[in-house]
């Protein structure tokens, strides 16, 4: 099965803490019928209880209203509404609309901040939102040179470090990352810094430092806010990957505690609840899921289940659907090639078609690891055991202790 690696599940951003400046005028500007600002769209009803949904829809309105009734080029509002957009396409779920929005926000503030005197505040904090946008787009090589710009102009801030940390991870310049993450770690630790060096152990084969160093991240998160979530989510997640179940079943709850109808944690349910050959609760979990956020991966593990069970007809109306959102994130600007190969690959078993989309993202990034253990597993899947080999020695170069190494190695040496 295919792990999406943590700095696509991740571009971690402040907890943002908006607060009203100015007073609004009744006299809209000139400007106002011609601003062209991105919606902020409702949220699901189960997601309108979370704590930070009033403060983000305040801080909307906030922003908004100082661009179309005060000063249309004004950059900070923009900024903040890209920020505001970043966290929303991660807790709903609806990228293809909020991260083209974000990047319009951060693209014109850039573009003002250039008419005039440079405000370096200003473009740092653009710049290094960008490049989280950028991450998540999957746009890599692109983040990595954003980032950097803004390290340029602020060398003392932890969290673009962040957006280093993973840029360099997703194109295999793993020592580019561990030093960016130990630069991090020494501004500022804190949850974000301690995610990555979770990751970055993982990736060198500590699990038990993985797993200690994300348990210092939810320490220091605030409970009930979606990063908090997350960091808890993906310390359930190390558990399972590595077969302590329990564990992550005991994450998992603790999330649901502190956060009721986190959508990803009642996902991960279901995954453990489909190890354990409960089909039944790990649909009902599913479809729990996906009624709050239309996340595709809640839609191929209902195609999996489906699949298990012979349920033709729903199988082949859910794999349209799967079809038309992976394309959506494409038209958006979202790089989806692994999730195409990984979908033909342990789905449809269409290893040629897997083999074509990976071979487009083997181009651009040849050393990262996880690129080379979906090509070992789909050329052996092929019976092409020497560019199996190949790939394979390449994902081991982190010396990773991930799951699906030791198999491919088993399998090879029949």
């Amino acid at each position: 099965m295919y792990f999406p690696t943590l700095p696509r599940l991740l571009v971690l951003i402040s907890c943002l803490t908006l607060t009203y400046c100015g007073s609004e005028d009744s006299t809209a500007s000139s400007s106002e019928t011609t601003l062209d600002l991105p919606e902020l769209l409702p949220r699901p009803e189960a997601l309108q209880t979370a704590m930070e949904w009033d403060q983000t829809q305040s801080g909307y309105m906030q922003m908004s209203s100082k661009l179309r009734l005060e000063d249309p080029d004004a950059i900070e509002p923009r900024i903040t509404l890209a920020k505001i957009f970043v966290n929303e396409a991660r807790v709903t779920g609806e990228h293809g609309h909020y991260y083209p929005a974000a990047l319009k926000m951060l693209n014109e503030a850039i573009a003002l901040n250039h008419q005039g005197p440079k405000d370096a505040n200003l473009e740092f904090d653009a710049l290094s939102t960008k490049a989280g946008v950028q991450l998540s787009q999957h746009e890599f090589r692109d983040a990595l040179a954003t980032a950097k710009e803004a390290v340029s102009i602020n060398p003392y801030n932890a969290q673009v470090y962040g957006a280093v940390v993973d840029a360099n991870v997703e194109l295999g310049n793993y020592e580019e990352a561990v030093a960016a993450a130990d630069k991090m770690n020494q501004i500022r630790p804190d949850l974000r810094s301690y995610s990555r060096v979770s990751y970055l152990r993982e990736i060198h084969g500590d699990v038990d430092g993985a797993i200690e160093a994300m348990k210092r991240a939810v320490n220091a998160g605030a409970p009930g806010y979606e990063s908090t979530a997350w960091a808890r989510l993906t310390l359930g997640e190390l558990y399972h990957r590595y077969g302590q179940t329990e564990e992550a079943a005991k994450q998992y709850r603790a999330i649901l505690q502190e956060r009721p109808n986190y959508p990803f944690a009642i996902a991960a349910q279901a995954e453990l609840a489909m190890d354990a050959g409960n089909y039944e609760e790990a649909e009902r979990l599913l479809d729990e899921a996906r009624a709050i956020i239309p996340e595709v991966g809640y839609y191929t593990k209902l195609a999996e289940l489906y699949k298990l069970q012979g349920r033709t007809d729903e199988l082949a109306e859910i794999e349209e659907e799967i079809m038309v959102m992976l394309q959506d994130d494409v038209d958006s600007g979202h790089n989806m090639d692994m999730e195409y190969a990984s979908l033909y690959r342990d789905h449809f078993e269409d290893y040629d078609k897997a083999l074509e989309y990976m071979q487009a993202e083997y181009a651009d990034r040849p050393a990262n690891i996880d690129v080379n253990r979906m090509l070992a597993s789909i050329y052996l899947k092929r019976g092409e055991l020497d560019k199996a080999r190949e790939h394979l020695a390449k994902a081991e170069i982190t010396e990773s202790k991930h799951p699906e190494l030791s198999e491919l190695r088993e399998e090879l040496a029949k």
